[in-house]
């Protein structure tokens, strides 16, 4: 995705083109504003990123950025030329740090510690073939972080602008991890109101996310009470995004069929 700061400071109506370059890029800026949900989102994936994580789909490296002091080495990745080069250049003052090109499903395999992937497997058609691609890339015993978008009911123009093909359920999700082989150790909602706050922006008015505006008064000062609701006070039973924790079995990935594990409340 291209990464030019451009657009409107205020929500614009959504063209009926299907991936188009321009949302995509006016999401992405619009997200990298958006610092409190980033920290909240960036802290689900600390626990389990050891020494040597890969992020896929990397887009600005924001994320990047809040896991990069955390470890020894880190890897960041995109599917877009345009973007690894720019990508590049955001990392180049960080050591330890290295940019590649990678598109799932894919064939290769590696030792990482850790596997993250923010709103990904929802741009790929063969999202099972992806995840057992991603068991691939980590150690057994190894972790995979998942965000992706909630509930089909909330597929808007936005989404269908930005490249989505699906958009997840606790269930789908699960089965789409033991469809891979991998082991599912959470899979759970968050962001209670953002769903709510998104259905009604863009499938009831038709409107894209941009800069400023209505993204900013989200994110200053609606975010931090979601959060510490979210973290305190309830588990939501629907939300925004489905975060899934997978672990990759010392047998790797690929072997569809193994039982899954469920941690309590989830």
């Amino acid at each position: 995705m291209e990464t030019a700061r451009s657009g409107p400071d205020v929500a614009s109506d959504v063209p009926q083109i299907r991936g188009s370059r321009q949302i995509q890029c006016d999401v992405l800026v619009a997200l990298a504003e958006c610092r409190n949900h980033r920290k909240w989102f960036a802290q689900f994936a600390e626990p389990y990123l050891g020494d040597s994580p890969i992020e896929i789909g990397s887009g600005l490296g924001d994320y990047a950025k809040e896991w990069i002091p955390l470890v020894s080495s880190f890897t960041a990745t995109d599917a877009d030329p345009a973007s690894v080069l720019e990508l590049k250049k955001e990392m180049a003052p960080y050591p330890g740090v290295s940019v590649r090109q990678i598109t799932l499903p894919a064939t290769e395999r590696a030792a990482h510690t850790c596997l993250i992937a923010y709103n990904v497997l929802e741009h790929i058609d063969d999202h099972v073939g992806a995840l057992r691609s991603m068991g691939l890339l980590v150690r057994g015993g190894g972790y995979i972080v998942l965000v992706c978008p909630a509930f089909p009911f909330a597929m808007s123009k936005v989404d269908i602008a930005t490249g989505h093909v699906r958009r997840y359920t606790k269930r789908s999700m699960r089965a789409a991890l033991a469809g891979a082989g991998l082991e599912v150790v959470s899979v759970r909602y968050a962001n209670s109101l953002g769903l709510l706050c998104y259905y009604v922006f863009t499938s009831l008015l038709g409107k894209t996310p941009s800069e400023g505006g209505t993204m900013t008064f989200y994110d200053r000062l609606v975010v931090p009470i979601v959060r510490f609701a979210e973290r305190i006070i309830v588990r939501p039973p629907f939300g925004q995004s489905v975060l899934a924790i997978a672990r990759v079995t010392d047998g790797g990935a690929g072997q569809a069929g193994r039982r899954t594990r469920r941690q309590p409340g989830n």
